[in-house]
């Protein structure tokens, strides 16, 4: 028990550059308070002790301001940055090294009874405001931005960004490589096509990301149309005309995104 408390500590140093010593985390970090008294909750959930239990776990919240049902499972080096307005579900799985910020919930999405809240694995981190809902399973070390809401799992060493979650993978295929098209079809016509961040649910960028997508799909097939005729002999006529940067660069700042690809689109 004591070296759990030792552990918990020490994981405060070792994730908040603010801490000083253990005198000022121990009186100080509401986050570690709140781990301290959900441990005491869930030993006595698990004895069957189970309204004391969430007595201390309703008392914690009223200190704390961080909500955790006394029968989620917590593992080690557990730690709540700031911790304001955290909520964590009956059915939570958390293990090693998580790290939580202010605002996240581990919630449900069902009123079935069972498993209903999300399990983190390993060293995962959840950025401020993000909501991980559902009995999904988010992999060894992945990180969940900030403001994003996760209903599905998330793969180790991945992140998740936005509403609804988006996978950003490390490998060269699937949703990756895609992406990686769309920012290089971007890049050719002279704008990015993600002003806005890509966490951001907005609406215009969606349109564009499709536009991009298709505009790939076509490139690809007049390409290969093209090689063809070559092939047989037959001329193709000179090269598709290229787009200007300068209407990209030197356009009226209020124009949008939208006004800059119909104008675009009418040079010869």
């Amino acid at each position: 028990m004591l070296e759990g408390v030792r552990e918990d500590i020490q994981s405060v140093f070792h994730r908040d550059p603010a801490a000083r010593n253990s005198v000022e985390v121990l009186l100080n970090y509401p986050g570690l308070h709140a781990v301290l008294f959900h441990r005491l909750a869930h030993r006595l959930w698990k004895m069957n002790f189970k309204l004391l239990a969430r007595c201390i776990s309703t008392f914690s919240r009223w200190l704390t301001g961080i909500e955790i049902h006394p029968g989620a499972t917590i593992g080690r080096r557990f730690f709540i940055d700031h911790g304001m307005g955290v909520v964590i579900g009956e059915t939570a799985e958390v293990g090693d090294d998580v790290t939580l910020y202010h605002g996240v919930t581990l919630g449900g999405t069902s009123w079935n009874k069972g498993k209903r809240h999300p399990t983190l694995s390993n060293g995962v981190v959840v950025g401020a405001g993000a909501k991980v809902l559902g009995p999904i399973t988010v992999g060894v070390n992945a990180r969940i931005g900030s403001n994003a809401v996760v209903t599905k799992d998330v793969p180790a060493e991945a992140t998740a960004v936005g509403i609804p979650g988006r996978i950003i993978c490390k490998d060269e295929d699937g949703d990756c490589q895609k992406e990686k098209q769309r920012q290089a079809m971007a890049s050719k016509i002279g704008f990015d096509a993600y002003g806005m961040t890509s966490d951001m649910p907005d609406p215009i960028a969606q349109s564009l990301k499709h536009m991009l997508d298709h505009m790939h799909a076509v490139d690809k097939k007049i390409s290969a149309m093209s090689n063809a005729l070559e092939k047989m002999g037959t001329d193709c006529g000179k090269q598709l005309p290229e787009i200007r940067d300068d209407l990209f660069q030197q356009g009226n700042k209020s124009e949008t995104a939208v006004d800059l690809v119909a104008k675009a689109s009418k040079v010869d």
